[in-house]
């Protein structure tokens, strides 16, 4: 276990924004997991547990408690059963799973982030999500001091939630997850914008591997490698509507889909259809290739990301009349 004192969170997320942590610490085994937690127990600290920061956004003020994250390493395969632990890169198990010939998860290629967080947040691309392919995740409930397993049914999945973020934020520390996959041949249709880069390409390997690698050049031509350009991925959702709210915005000239999950609007039509994208507000662009991403190309603090958010979300409510809600989670003292 590795504890190390004023960490700047600029350093550990994506869109590099934040001040110090008090503590972060890294489990590298199992047995160091009740340790972590007792050790912010017994200072009367609180924890944040974090995977890689691509989806978290730190304040100016740092975190007056203790941030833990996963360094544990490992992936098994039974069948079509894989367990992967939670300090994975998650793109190397998207690899290790298309490269077996195993389907499911290969839409979800190059979602920057670690496999500890994917059933967090339900994570989803190209009509696919952790929730249809989750068997079991294993872990531990700080709240009891204990490990126990989480099935599919005990976790709520929806869009973007899972009890993981929502009724038990912070209460469980994911060590590893079990993802029941398919083999065999792939069956068309695929994901609009995968069938579309069919069609212009000629592309015919619709093996797992094979669609991972549309999905990887479609997703790299478009949105900007985290590494490079500081940002933390899609920073709102879609808006979901029920069938009259559809109806009724298609009546206007919106782009509604329709999908397995119901009737969407995507968040990222709305701001660039309301002339935003390439835009730079408070030292944050957004992307011009997909609205969705925000890049904080010279913004200094959170108060400039908070107001750059706040004009985005002011004009979509003005134009559009819907009221588009962040994705990133925050770390911030209670």
């Amino acid at each position: 276990m590795k504890i190390r004192e004023n960490v700047p969170i600029s350093t550990i997320t994506t869109m590099r924004l934040g001040g110090d942590t008090k503590f972060l610490i890294d489990i590298e085994d199992e047995s160091e997991i009740s340790d972590a937690f007792n050790f912010a127990k017994d200072k009367n600290l609180p924890t944040f547990i974090l995977g890689s920061g691509a989806n978290t956004i730190g304040h100016d003020e740092g975190f007056n408690g203790v941030i833990v994250r996963s360094a544990l390493k490992g992936i098994n395969i039974d069948g079509a059963l894989i367990t992967a632990f939670s300090g994975e890169v998650w793109d190397d198990l998207v690899a290790f799973a298309c490269e077996r010939g195993l389907h499911g998860i290969e839409g979800l290629s190059k979602i920057p982030g670690l496999v500890g967080a994917a059933p967090v947040q339900n994570i989803g691309a190209y009509g696919q999500d952790i929730a249809s392919v989750f068997a079991s995740a294993k872990v531990y409930d700080i709240k009891n001091d204990n490990i126990v397993t989480l099935d599919k049914d005990d976790m709520n999945f929806s869009y973007r939630h899972s009890i993981l973020n929502t009724t038990d934020t912070g209460r469980y520390f994911v060590i590893s997850i079990t993802l029941k996959l398919g083999a065999g041949e792939m069956q068309r249709p695929f994901y609009t914008s995968v069938e579309k880069y069919i069609a212009e390409t000629g592309a015919s390997d619709f093996s797992p591997a094979g669609i991972r690698e549309i999905v990887s050049i479609i997703r790299g031509n478009k949105l900007p490698d985290p590494k490079v350009e500081a940002s933390a991925g899609s920073f709102f959702k879609n808006i979901y509507l029920t069938e009259e709210e559809a109806d009724a915005a298609e009546a206007k000239g919106y782009l509604v889909y329709h999908g397995r999950d119901g009737y969407k609007i995507n968040s990222g039509w709305l701001i660039e259809n309301a002339g935003l994208s390439g835009k730079l507000l408070h030292g944050i662009r957004i992307n011009e290739k997909a609205a969705l991403v925000l890049i904080n190309e010279s913004a200094k603090s959170y108060s400039d990301l908070a107001a750059a958010r706040a004009e985005i979300i002011k004009t979509i409510q003005d134009k559009y009349g819907y009221t588009l809600e962040q994705e990133p989670v925050e770390i911030e003292n209670q």
